[in-house]
């Protein structure tokens, strides 16, 4: 039995999965989570009654979180590419910067999105300011920090990068890098250059008008 993606391709979490996935060449059934397919949210909200996605099946079993799922892969379907390090220190860092890219990249983007849906008059700028200087902060951190290496922990394409793709994909269009981030916007480019991620982008273009705050027209 295959594997079974529950996922959309516009969420970033599921673009998370995704580019996983596709980095290893995994098989797997894609449930697009849609309004004309309800089937599959009605399998969805059997799974997993909270209803968030993407969620996993392999079999008999359910893997829900986008990390989870990430490092099931590379326990029970690894491919060429090792997205956790055998190395315990090394597995740590990777560890730790998917961490960062989701608490604090991810999440701070997805509260200036969630203002966008609100009626207007509901909007709330103090809860967009705090993201955005998080996200500042964020970027700088990760300015300081990136090291001479291709990829979020050195030379090697990681689970940290599966996170980091989609985060500093939709933080940029929400609350761009800029020009003082070399090396963050550099980073961003060559994380949308990788064919895992690229694949992924390229699958959510029909949906990008969804987007709440107007996507850029770019990458």
């Amino acid at each position: 039995m295959p594997l079974t993606l529950y996922a959309h391709p516009f969420s970033s979490y599921c673009q998370k999965v995704l580019t996983g996935l596709y980095e290893n060449a995994v098989d797997f059934d894609y449930r697009l989570l849609a309004p004309d397919e309800p089937e599959n949210g009605a399998d969805l909200a059997r799974l997993w009654p909270i209803g968030k996605f993407p969620v996993l099946t392999d079999g008999g079993r359910t893997l829900i979180e986008s990390s989870v799922i990430l490092e099931y892969l590379d326990q029970r379907h690894p491919g060429p590419v090792r997205l956790i390090p055998d190395a315990p220190d090394a597995a740590l860092q990777v560890r730790f910067l998917d961490r960062f890219f989701d608490n604090y990249v991810m999440t701070p983007m997805q509260r200036i999105v969630a203002d966008f849906i609100r009626q207007p008059e509901d909007r709330h700028p103090p809860t967009v300011a705090e993201a955005k200087a998080l996200l500042d902060q964020a970027y700088d951190w990760l300015e300081a920090n990136l090291g001479a290496g291709s990829w979020a922990s050195g030379d090697a394409f990681s689970l940290a990068d599966c996170a980091a793709a989609p985060s500093l994909f939709y933080a940029d269009w929400v609350h761009p890098i800029g020009t003082g981030r070399p090396k963050v916007a550099a980073y961003r480019a060559r994380l949308l250059a990788r064919p895992s991620f690229a694949r992924a982008v390229d699958e959510a273009r029909p949906y990008r008008h969804f987007f709440p705050p107007g996507a850029p027209d770019r990458d």
